[in-house]
């Protein structure tokens, strides 16, 4: 059997709506059957440390429409980032991948981190393990 094709994201930026763009097309593209790899990059890597990953904040050029925004998400019962990236491996192949150096760079506890991912990685293994990939995004 063929493998599966791969579907990346390399996930930099972490206010709210980046981070839904993530998990929305993370859990769409393992229901259709790829293999997905998020690769967790400086910010996203803060963010996930603080346990902060499900914190609705907005870019400051988007700060007059971001209460509105909030109160659309809240009412829609729109799922937190955490419960998406969870979804996405129940109904698919999805792994989290925080970046070695990022922890690094962001002066995070690497113990902060590992818990709530799949894997950290250097950026050699992880330029060699997306290399193949049909979709490679850069969020």
């Amino acid at each position: 059997m063929p493998p599966h094709s791969k579907f990346v994201i390399f996930a930099h930026h972490a206010t709210y709506d980046t981070l839904h763009q993530v998990a929305t097309l993370s859990l769409t593209a393992a229901a259709m059957g790829k293999d997905v790899i998020v690769i967790l990059l400086f910010w996203t890597i803060k963010k996930l440390a603080e346990g902060k990953i499900d914190v609705i904040d907005f870019p400051p050029e988007y700060a007059s429409s971001a209460e509105d925004v909030t109160r659309l998400l809240k009412e829609k019962n729109v799922p937190k980032i955490s419960e998406m990236f969870q979804d996405a491996k129940l109904v698919g192949r999805f792994r989290l991948i925080a970046c070695s150096a990022g922890l690094e760079y962001m002066g995070v506890d690497p113990a902060a981190v590992t818990k709530n991912v799949d894997e950290v990685m250097g950026l050699p293994a992880i330029i060699a393990l997306t290399a193949d990939a049909e979709t490679k995004l850069f969020i």
